[in-house]
């Protein structure tokens, strides 16, 4: 054991003057490893980051809640003519179902409209995410509250002029000193009474985040306008924990199937959208963006490899006659290998540490710069260190071969 630590000890001490002596020769060389690492770790931590970030957006909502609507999350086989014909969900067939529904937690409705201004006194806030919907809304989308309360089910169901504000709207109308609850803002032309102020929640992957949005009763918006369709409306339901997901999604179908008279081997004319298919999808391209950075990083590797190997035969080349020397005072041919072996692995686990040590400082950049968290986990380093003695192996090996096949007689008479 203290022979090999010995070993490591002087392949370090060459490594290290291999940097010194050949500076320009050993940088060319490790550019690559170091470009390599870069590339491979910086992907790999930008699609966790992005893995971390889409995780803590739904972590509040159940991956099982469904979304029932006109439109599909992901592809469909049905051609989009068709789905350009399918009828909306409506506000009585949201009532139907929460009557009707076995095994469910929740049903709520919700309208998808366009953003819009708000304004108090004479502050505006412009490019507000309204979400009219249902009282039930709280529960199925998790929400918490800073201030006061979300409204109740007879304020959702006579459709009141009331409204919970995002935590960044509520500062933009009011300060963060002033107390918004019970003030009156006007959005629609119309006088809300504001009854709640939302938790801050932080920038959302997908776009909008509670913290730039406003929940208001739907029928608020039915009441003026009926059943437009500038409204995007969707039921959203939330099942009871444990139960067999394809059963449920069946018995939503059927039910509404019934409410709509659908005559059998008419295909439906709606989606049964489930959060955990959108998430296996937003999965499914995160996974591809890892593989094809990873692949193009390969090259990278590949360059840095052959660099590697160029500087150790060249090394083994100037050390010829130290190491028929070595030999001749009874070093083995193990020792002389591992001793290359070592080296090349340092020099590649050196331009691995660089490579790594640019993406944290990276990491810490964007962060500081961008609303999103970059992170660089303690497994992207603990792969990152291994592929670079990976490279370092692999490129390291033949020039060590070499060495420990070198003759002493010869080494040393071809060293003088």
């Amino acid at each position: 054991m203290l022979v090999y630590l010995r070993l490591l000890k002087e392949s370090l001490g060459f490594a290290i003057n291999a940097l010194r002596n050949n500076k320009l020769r050993t940088l060319l060389s490790l550019l690559g490893v170091t470009i390599g690492i870069f590339s491979i770790i910086a992907v790999l931590a930008a699609v966790d980051s992005l893995d971390r970030k889409i995780s803590k957006d739904l972590s509040s909502l159940d991956k099982n809640t469904i979304y029932l609507m006109k439109f599909c999350f992901g592809p469909s086989e049905i051609p989009q003519w068709k789905r350009e014909q399918f009828p909306n969900v409506k506000y009585d067939e949201y009532i139907a179902l929460k009557n009707s529904l076995n095994n469910t937690d929740q049903v709520g409705y919700q309208l998808f409209v366009n953003h819009e201004s708000l304004k108090y006194d004479s502050k505006t806030v412009a490019d507000v995410n309204m979400i009219p919907s249902s009282f039930e809304m709280v529960d199925i989308d998790g929400l918490s509250f800073e201030k006061g309360r979300f409204y109740n089910e007879s304020e959702s169901n006579s459709g009141a002029p009331v409204i919970v504000l995002g935590h960044d709207i509520a500062n933009g109308l009011f300060g963060e000193s002033s107390d918004p609850i019970g003030k009156n803002i006007r959005l629609y032309g119309q006088r809300f009474t504001v009854i709640g102020v939302m938790t801050k929640q932080g920038a959302g992957f997908f776009g909008d985040s509670n913290d730039t949005s406003v929940y208001f009763p739907a029928n608020f918006l039915r009441r003026m306008y009926g059943d437009s369709d500038s409204m995007t409306p969707v039921i959203v339901l939330k099942p009871v924990k444990g139960i067999d997901m394809e059963a449920y999604k069946a018995e939503v179908a059927q039910k509404l199937r019934a409410i709509r008279g659908m005559k059998a081997g008419e295909i439906d004319n709606f989606f049964v959208n489930v959060l955990s298919g959108f998430t296996d999808f937003i999965d499914g391209i995160l996974g591809s963006l890892r593989i094809g950075g990873i692949i193009i990083s390969f090259f990278s590797f590949l360059v840095g490899g052959f660099g590697v190997a160029n500087i150790m035969f060249v090394s083994v080349k100037e050390r010829t006659n130290l190491i028929g020397i070595q030999k001749s005072l009874g070093a083995k041919n193990r020792f002389i290998l591992f001793q290359f072996l070592f080296e090349a692995i340092i020099l590649c686990l050196i331009g691995g540490i660089i490579g790594l040590l640019i993406v944290w400082l990276l990491s810490l950049l964007l962060t500081n710069l961008l609303d999103f968290e970059f992170v660089l986990s303690f497994w992207n380093i603990i792969i990152g260190g291994g592929l670079s003695m990976f490279v370092g192996l692999i490129s390291g090996i033949l020039p060590a071969i070499s060495a420990a096949k070198l003759d002493p007689v010869e080494a040393i008479r071809s060293g003088m």
